[in-house]
C-alpha cells in the first residue's frame, strides 16, 4: 500500500469514530458540566495512551502470516459491518445516522439525570458520560491505527492520519460547540466501510496463503469491484423499497393483480 492510500484509508476511519466521540462529549459538556466532561475525555486518552503502549508490541511481534490474517480478519468484521450499515441506510432500510438526533438524545438523556460529585470531578454523570463515549470510539481508533500501521510497516504514518482526523474533527466541534450533523458520514461510512472489507480480503488470504496476481496491484481491483458490489445491492434494495411502498399504497385488490 502507498503512504498515501493507508493516510488516506486510516484518516477516514478514524473520522468517522471522532465524530461520534465528539458528539457525546458535546452533550455532556453543555448539558451537565464542561470541566466533568473534560476530566472523563483526558482519562480516556490517558487510558488509550497505555492500550497502545501493551497493544503496540504484542501486535508487532506477530509472525507476518499471522499479522495479516489477523487484520485481515479484523478489517472484515469491522468493514463489513459498516458497509451493510451503510448499503441499508442508502437502499432505505434503515434510517439515515443523524448525528443531531443522537446529540438531542444525549442531551436530553443527560439533564435528567441526578448529580453527584466525585473527588475532583463536579459531575460523576458527565465524566462518565464523555469517559466512555471517548473511550470506546478510541478503542477502535487504536485497532484501525496498530493493525493498519504494523501491516504495512509505517505506524508513524497511520498515527499522524489517526491524529490528524481527531484534530480536525474536535476542532470543528470546539468551534461550533454543535453536532457535526453536515458531516456525510453515512457516504464515509460507505467508502470506509469499502476500503476495510477490501484490505481485508486482500490481508486475509495473504495470511491464509493465497497469492493475489500482481501482490499489491492487486488491489486496484478489489476495492473497485467491493465497490461496484455495494452499489448494486443499494441499487436492488432502493428498487425493492420502492416496490414495496408502491404495493402498500394499492388496495388489496390491485396488490394481488400486481403480484400476479
Amino acid at each position: 500500500m502507498t503512504v498515501w492510500a493507508l493516510f488516506a484509508s486510516v484518516f477516514l476511519a478514524c473520522a468517522v469514530e471522532a465524530v461520534e466521540a465528539t458528539t457525546i462529549v458535546l452533550a455532556a459538556g453543555t448539558a451537565r458540566d464542561w470541566r466533568s466532561a473534560l476530566i472523563g475525555l483526558s482519562s480516556a486518552v490517558v487510558v488509550l495512551a497505555v492500550a497502545v503502549v501493551a497493544l503496540g508490541p504484542a501486535i508487532g511481534a506477530l509472525p507476518i502470516q499471522a499479522l495479516r490474517l489477523f487484520v485481515g480478519g479484523f478489517l472484515l468484521v469491522f468493514g463489513l459491518q459498516w458497509l451493510r450499515k451503510a448499503i441499508l441506510r442508502a437502499g432505505g432500510y434503515k434510517a439515515l445516522h443523524n448525528e443531531d438526533e443522537i446529540f438531542r438524545k444525549q442531551l436530553a438523556a443527560a439533564r435528567a439525570a441526578a448529580t453527584q460529585s466525585v473527588g475532583i470531578v463536579p459531575d460523576w454523570y458527565a465524566f462518565t458520560l464523555s469517559f466512555k463515549g471517548v473511550l470506546l470510539e478510541g478503542l477502535e481508533v487504536v485497532f484501525i491505527v496498530l493493525t493498519f500501521g504494523t501491516n504495512d510497516g509505517n505506524v508513524p504514518v497511520a498515527g499522524i492520519a489517526a491524529g490528524a482526523a481527531i484534530i480536525l474533527v474536535a476542532s470543528a466541534g470546539a468551534l461550533l460547540r454543535a453536532p457535526l450533523a453536515r458531516v456525510p458520514e453515512n457516504a464515509m461510512k460507505f467508502a470506509v466501510g469499502t476500503l476495510l472489507t477490501s484490505f481485508g480480503t486482500f490481508w486475509g488470504a495473504e495470511g491464509a496463503g493465497a497469492q493475489w496476481p500482481g501482490s499489491d496491484a492487486a488491489l486496484l481491483a478489489i476495492i473497485p469491484l467491493t465497490a461496484l458490489l455495494a452499489v448494486g445491492l443499494v441499487a436492488a434494495l432502493r428498487f425493492e423499497h420502492r416496490r414495496s411502498s408502491t404495493l402498500a399504497a394499492r388496495g388489496p385488490a390491485e396488490r394481488s393483480e400486481a403480484l400476479r
